[in-house]
């Protein structure tokens, strides 16, 4: 859409880092581009820092609105809501308010296509507050998964409580009937004994946040190939998750808690290790961000979000699709690109070979315009597109198999907070979700009017004359 020369200084900080970036200062927004005959039609749904969450249609027109945040806003497919359409998890009263709430609110909730609550859940959480981030996923027994933040000391990195991460399974009545905490797995992420020692340093005399591993991504596996196929691993119960800090991605198998499947933190030197049951894969350290030849082995992700098998029926089914972020992650640090650009990718879990991706580079842009050091999603689509979120940016756009952007939106829904004692305009997107017709109530308007891409290269704002 806009080339963007960015200059970047990143520093790594307990649980955030600061990037500076040099981008225009005034650009367009709402869709930019749409090719009413190649992109894939429906709506998206995603949670904006002006608090509220937005549903728009393919001309980008705010269809519907809920006055609250969500981390992230997760419209619930009719399947797992007796048929009732326009359902949507939310945050419903943040702890500290503000942007910082997102990590510590006290109650989240599903509320209908009204606003109204019909179920909330937060009191009767451990602490009396929910603190939910990240994810949660409505199962198909009427049950939700959270990710929430808790605090304790895990054994070998802290000598006080640090802040860890939870998955609770909770029922319609508020009880939690199954849960796992990250910091009691320690051991399985792949961490090598520098990392470790890196994890002392920090968090040793205890420390708060997010999570000190910061689990960003939780999706429980659903039916697939594989487990069809007899691989136990890949079992639909099973949850895959990932880490922005420690640059893994893993499977947990749900009747154990045990880790069952994992690439990372560290890829190490290209060998893969067996242990019992589990796929640990190894492989070079270096990102060649400019490499676009598949298959190859997997190579080295940092910071990665929205790790997830491809659910059956779409396109590349029981792949693992990824955003790689290229942002500042690791224990020890990752090596990232001098040109920074991030990538989304598809890989097969059984070969570990990357099959697919998509880089700026395949819209013959520099790798550089497509970038987001933290936050932001890929979805596979029916029609075999991939909806992207370059979240940071509040970009949201599709891109065909062959890396062709057929639809674009930019955000417009901007706000102030402070970030380091400074104000700052912004209007990223944590997530985006694409929303079939059929899941919002009959009647719900929607517009589907072609949006010629601009040739940068000729457009100019007028000059004022006198």
């Amino acid at each position: 859409m806009r080339t963007k020369i960015r200059i970047i200084a990143i520093t790594i900080s307990v649980f955030f880092y600061i990037s500076l970036i040099a981008s225009p200062r005034i650009f367009p927004t709402g869709v930019t581009i749409y090719n009413l005959s190649k992109a894939y039609n429906g709506y998206v749904i995603f949670a904006s820092p002006d608090a509220k969450t937005h549903l728009i249609d393919m001309n980008g027109n705010e269809v519907h609105k809920w006055d609250y945040i969500g981390f992230p806003s997760e419209l619930l497919d009719p399947k797992v809501t007796g048929g009732k359409k326009g359902h949507v998890l939310l945050q419903l009263e943040n702890g500290i308010g503000g942007n910082s709430g997102i990590f510590n609110n006290k109650v989240v909730g599903e509320v209908d296509w009204n606003g109204n609550v019909v179920w909330q859940w937060g009191k009767e959480a451990p602490g009396g507050e929910a603190r939910q981030n990240h994810d949660w996923n409505r199962l198909a027994n009427g049950n939700t998964l959270l990710v929430v933040t808790v605090d304790h000391i895990v054994s070998g990195v802290s000598e006080k409580p640090i802040a860890d991460q939870a998955i609770y399974e909770v029922t319609p009545a508020g009880k939690i009937v199954w849960s796992w905490n990250a910091g009691d797995h320690i051991d399985e992420f792949g961490i090598t004994p520098e990392g470790r020692e890196l994890l002392r340093k920090v968090y040793g005399n205890g420390g708060k946040g997010p999570g000190f591993l910061t689990i960003n991504d939780m999706q429980p596996i659903g039916s697939n190939k594989w487990f069809d196929g007899g691989d136990k691993r890949f079992d639909p119960d099973n949850i895959v998750i990932d880490s922005r800090e420690a640059s893994f991605i893993a499977i947990i198998e749900k009747k154990t808690g045990k880790i069952v499947w994992r690439i990372g933190g560290d890829y190490g030197n290209g060998t893969e290790t067996n242990v019992g049951n589990a796929n640990f894969a190894t492989s070079p350290s270096l990102r060649p961000t400019l490499s676009n030849k598949v298959p190859r082995p997997i190579d080295q992700t940092s910071g990665q979000h929205d790790a997830h098998i491809i659910p059956k029926g779409l396109p590349g089914e029981g792949n693992l699709l990824v955003f790689d972020n290229e942002g500042p992650s690791g224990y020890p640090p990752t090596r990232i690109s001098t040109q920074h650009g991030s990538r989304i990718l598809e890989i097969d879990p059984i070969k570990m070979e990357i099959v697919w991706q998509y880089t700026a580079l395949d819209s013959e842009q520099p790798v550089w315009d497509f970038f987001s050091s933290y936050i932001s999603i890929a979805r596979r689509l029916p029609n075999g597109n991939t909806l992207i979120d370059e979240g940071m940016n509040g970009r949201i756009f599709q891109v065909t198999a062959a890396g062709e952007i057929v639809w674009e939106y930019v955000s417009p829904y901007f706000t102030k907070y402070q970030q380091n004692s400074k104000s700052i305009f912004t209007n990223w997107v944590f997530r985006a979700q694409p929303v079939p017709y059929d899941w919002v109530p009959e009647g719900t308007p929607r517009s589907e009017i072609t949006v010629e891409e601009i040739d940068i290269t000729k457009f100019r704002v007028p000059a004022k004359t006198k």
